[in-house]
């Protein structure tokens, strides 16, 4: 079976729902976000650089490596870059706080992030794609139009984002509040959409999931390296690069499948890695996060103590706002 002429069944319905859900994940993400993360990103503004170099330059040149060595087909490979040129998932933060990490500095690597992705995303996916030997080929039959994929992306990500920033200025008791509330919710809702997606195309998932699997599972795995070994290379200390391991390796794949429906037509290769994607990071993330921590535990007792025993300056600020 040819994975690029696959095409996954969802209704105009379905992809409005994935929309209104990826809205509520950034406001969500904003309704935690305060000036002072911003400030912490100036304050100092190393471990940002470094995390911002890893996301943009390093994640997408590597899997672009990676998809010319793996056996992937051209809307695989276009659906890995996908993947690769979205914004953090907002899941990092809680693997980071079950690792130990440093939590304030992934809130405002996050924060800062998502702002720069707005932009970014659209420019990164339109330049890594045409570089792709045969990923271009499709790039040129849906004619990706980088500006048409902003408009888009401001409407998903960026209004529900500010929205929410205007509710935790004008109301921040209130958004206090609910702010735990619409990010589970829109993180079940989110890993239920997709669980739905891929059973509702379930024999087209079985045709290809050998092949998805490992790739997913490399990736994946590549994306959380990346994450720790800048940090290292960066001289970072250990939190951070537990931050940075999750800031880089979780990322927002169901945004990128609400693109791929939207400009690519929900094409088979690209929509099943970005929707196995959003279920294998989680998986592996948590696993990745509690080995950290019990690690952390058997080292100190408990991973939390010792963050608290040896706070960052970024930690440090984060907790007196």
């Amino acid at each position: 079976m040819d994975f690029d002429d696959l095409v996954l069944n969802f209704t105009p319905g379905t992809l409005l729902i994935l929309n209104v859900v990826l809205g509520l994940i950034m406001f969500g993400i904003a309704l935690d976000t305060k000036p002072a993360d911003f400030r912490v990103v100036l304050r100092h503004p190393k471990p940002f650089v470094i995390a911002i170099l890893a996301q943009l330059l390093v994640l997408p040149a590597v899997t672009f490596g990676l998809t010319l060595v793996l056996p992937v087909t051209a809307s695989m490979a276009l659906g890995m870059i996908v993947v690769a040129c979205c914004p953090p998932g907002n899941i990092s933060q809680v693997l980071t706080h079950r690792a130990g990490g440093n939590v304030a500095l992934s809130v405002s690597m996050t924060a800062v992030g998502n702002l720069l992705y707005i932009f970014a995303m659209p420019l990164s996916i339109a330049f890594w794609g045409s570089l792709h030997p045969t990923g271009r080929d499709l790039l040129r039959t849906v004619a990706l139009n980088p500006w048409q994929m902003l408009l888009e992306i401001v409407l998903i990500v960026g209004l529900p984002f500010a929205a929410g920033l205007l509710m935790r200025a004008w109301l921040p008791v209130f958004a206090e509040r609910v702010q735990p509330f619409v990010r589970w919710f829109s993180l079940l809702a989110l890993v239920g959409f997709i669980v739905g997606a891929l059973a509702g195309n379930w024999a087209v998932f079985l045709s290809v999931i050998g092949t998805v699997l490992v790739v997913v599972a490399v990736h994946d795995a590549v994306a959380l390296g990346i994450g720790y070994g800048t940090a290292y290379l960066g001289g970072l200390g250990t939190r951070e690069r537990k931050a940075m391991t999750f800031e880089v390796g979780i990322r927002n794949a169901g945004l990128g499948l609400g693109l791929i429906f939207a400009f690519f037509g929900g094409l088979g290769g690209m929509a099943v890695v970005a929707g196995w994607w959003g279920v294998w990071d989680i998986i592996a993330g948590l696993v990745v996060a509690t080995l950290w921590a019990r690690h952390s535990r058997r080292r100190t007792g408990s991973a939390h103590d010792a963050a608290s025993r040896h706070p960052s300056p970024d930690a440090a600020e984060g907790a007196a706002s």
